[in-house]
């Protein structure tokens, strides 16, 4: 492709900042415990695996998700993109493990999709930008991204 269609710009916009907002978001209540009491969620496996108490290992997995989420505003947003997808499975498998929260897990499995979605239409986009591969010059749909 040697363009990236403007129409497509407003969706990896949505999927860029959704998926970077809801990471910094979730990571910085891991310190607050505002949204939910975050400990919660975490499996029984973890919590006897884990060297940590559960409130250290909470606020060590926000840290993550802080700095997963600042990746994806980044240039990296096609590596961003993957971890934060990754985490999100891995995540949703903790949940699984607890043997409750299947409705959250799934969603997370879903919004991994969308991180998976983000990844790809980055490529796209970033193979479209001047001197990356695509066209030299800039176009009208590269100016709305």
């Amino acid at each position: 492709m040697s363009e990236f269609d403007s129409r497509l710009g407003r969706a990896w916009w949505a999927l860029r900042l959704g998926l970077a907002l809801g990471p910094i978001i979730a990571g910085i209540d891991k310190y607050f415990n505002k949204l939910a009491d975050w400990g919660m969620y975490l499996s029984p496996i973890a919590v006897k695996v884990i060297p940590v108490s559960v409130p250290v290992f909470m606020r060590a997995v926000g840290a993550i998700e802080i700095v997963a989420g600042i990746i994806v505003l980044t240039r990296w947003t096609k590596i961003g993109s993957i971890i934060v997808g990754l985490w999100l499975l891995a995540i949703a498998v903790n949940l699984v493990t607890t043997g409750m929260f299947y409705d959250l897990a799934v969603r997370d499995v879903e919004i991994a999709i969308g991180a998976f979605a983000l990844n790809r239409l980055t490529v796209v986009r970033e193979s479209a930008l001047p001197g990356k591969g695509g066209k030299e010059a800039a176009t009208s749909s590269m100016a709305t991204l």
